[in-house]
């Protein structure tokens, strides 16, 4: 390792060193690390036989399970580049993400099969398409079985299966989001800089001076290494990254076996191996495990859990002080980050000092800047977009006028500023408002929709909310709550109304209030606020 830090180089460190432990489980399918090393060993050189060349795309279509990560080390052990697939995608949104992405390869699961033949003609650049059984039938002829591919000839003898050129850490990931309007982005992270800032975690504890031998030591002085369960999706960037930091510590990353969250199966998961660590998305994951635990409980052994993590959706108060009656000795870290931004801002609560709902401390690498690039002072009360400065990506892959409107450069230094309004008060905390792609503007009011659905989510009859602009003749736009009930509860619309008059000013209180079964939040807990909007419409019939 001459050029940075490359995740291959470590997980074979890793290998080395923790050699029959577990590093992967997917029910009772376990893989050892020097079984993870040997398997990514015979894909990577599967891939190379194939023709893919140094930085050449694999495509990730799969749902969580230990071939995900086994392709992933595969492409990084070859210099190549892993790319995210969002297994929601419709067959236009795929072929536009593999177009835009280059793909050169694609591993998927077998339940896919059918739409892959369908939409392969259209995808030219793909050399290899690498079958996943699940059950759901043959390996298609045009695609070669994965495990034939894990147990390419001579893997087991040389595990590194580096391509010409070797790797670096210049070398990329590209993860893929979909943001809340537009077509999917590929956010390009050089792997030194990622495993840089998940070092800097409260996750990962090794050194980033003293190159791989710092790195063998560190894991063979580590007894306990981690088991990490992410009960998010590993295609999203809050499941793939954590999962990246266990792996560094010599740890192991547990998946379900559901597609559809189970909350009795990742309950029982974390008693049966001992996890210590869950990764979720808000109030989407962290309700239905609560109301499990609440009405069932002693049932399951949360001992081993120290820390539960989520990103990318607001996390309510109320949630994490009742989890916290739960396990009173884990601690709750709600990080703010997006694929294109990591450390905005943290909020941490343990037993006895829960933090406040979209109340964080603002990233010691992050500042709030106004429309023209100034720093906003804390304190003020004005409302300014979030940048973070340091280890940044490198742009958005074949998009420079996106990469350009995002990362600007203030004062002579580069910043990501991916459109998150919030305010920062003097003592550093931050209050997020939203992205401005969905801001509601109500009579010349701006108002940002996340800030009304942490309000209503307060409310006890209230799972989840999600806030829309619809046509106002008097006002131009008016808000309508969209509002998904606990099971068995009811509640008044003049009482939601109510709710947010006395907590936010008048005008950002919901002038219509409908309840759905659902607000239909993605696996990643994301709203599709676009869709949501014409169902506002179509409900309220304007």
């Amino acid at each position: 390792m001459t050029d940075g830090w490359n995740f291959a180089d470590i997980w074979e460190v890793c290998a080395e060193e923790r050699g029959d432990s577990p590093a992967l489980s997917h029910g009772s399918v376990r893989r050892s690390w020097a079984e993870f090393d040997r398997r990514a060993g015979g894909l990577a050189r599967f891939l190379a036989d194939a023709g893919l060349e140094r930085q050449d795309k694999v495509a990730q279509y799969l749902y969580n399970c230990n071939e995900y990560l086994e392709s992933v080390f595969a492409s990084m052990k070859a210099s190549l580049v892993p790319v995210n697939t969002n297994y929601r995608y419709g067959a236009e949104e795929l072929m536009f993400l593999w177009d835009n992405a280059d793909a050169a390869a694609v591993v998927f699961h077998g339940s896919f099969a059918d739409r892959v033949a369908r939409l392969r003609s259209h995808l030219p650049k793909v050399k290899a398409w690498i079958h996943v059984d699940d059950g759901s039938g043959p390996c298609p002829d045009f695609a070669v079985d994965y495990e034939t591919a894990a147990r390419s000839p001579g893997a087991a003898a040389d595990t590194r299966a580096e391509l010409p050129g070797g790797r670096s850490g210049d070398d990329l990931c590209l993860l893929y989001t979909g943001g809340t309007t537009g077509t999917p982005k590929g956010v390009m992270w050089r792997q030194d800089d990622l495993f840089a800032l998940l070092n800097a975690s409260n996750i990962v504890s090794h050194p980033v001076d003293g190159g791989l031998p710092a790195i063998r030591e560190s894991i063979a002085s580590l007894s306990v290494p981690p088991v990490l369960l992410p009960a998010c999706p590993l295609m999203h960037g809050t499941g793939l990254f954590t999962a990246f930091a266990a792996l560094v510590l010599g740890g192991r990353v547990a998946t379900l076996q559901s597609r559809q969250f189970d909350v009795v199966e990742l309950l029982d998961t974390i008693g049966r191996e001992g996890v210590n660590i869950v990764t979720i998305v808000g109030d989407a994951f962290a309700a239905p495990i609560l109301m499990a635990l609440d009405a069932h409980p002693g049932r399951w052994d949360l001992s081993s859990l120290v820390a539960m993590i989520s990103s990318g959706v607001m996390w309510s108060e109320q949630t994490k002080q009742a989890l916290l009656g739960h396990q009173p000795n884990m601690t709750l870290i709600d990080a703010f980050s997006s694929s294109e931004a990591l450390g905005m801002g943290t909020a941490v609560s343990a037993a006895g000092s829960e933090a406040r709902t979209a109340r964080f401390r603002i990233g010691e690498r992050a500042r709030l800047i106004d429309d023209e690039g100034r720093q906003i002072a804390p304190g003020t009360g004005q409302v300014g977009r979030l940048a973070v400065g340091g280890r940044l990506p490198v742009g958005y892959h074949k998009d420079p006028a996106k990469t350009a409107s995002t990362f600007v450069v203030i004062d002579g230094e580069r910043f990501s500023v991916p459109g998150d309004y919030a305010t920062v008060g003097e003592d550093g905390s931050l209050v997020l408002l939203g992205r401005g792609s969905v801001c509601i503007n109500t009579g010349g009011e701006k108002v940002f929709p996340e800030e009304v659905e942490e309000v209503l989510k307060t409310h006890s009859a209230v799972m989840d909310a999600a806030c829309v602009a619809v046509p106002d003749a008097r006002f131009g736009e008016a808000i309508a709550a969209l509002v998904q009930l606990r099971p068995e509860r009811t509640v008044d619309p003049a009482d939601l109304v109510g709710l947010v008059k006395a907590h936010l000013a008048h005008f950002k209180a919901p002038r219509h209030v409908v309840f759905v079964d659902t607000v239909g939040r993605s696996p990643a807990g994301k709203l599709d606020y676009s869709a949501l909007r014409d169902q506002a419409k179509c409900l309220l019939v304007l």
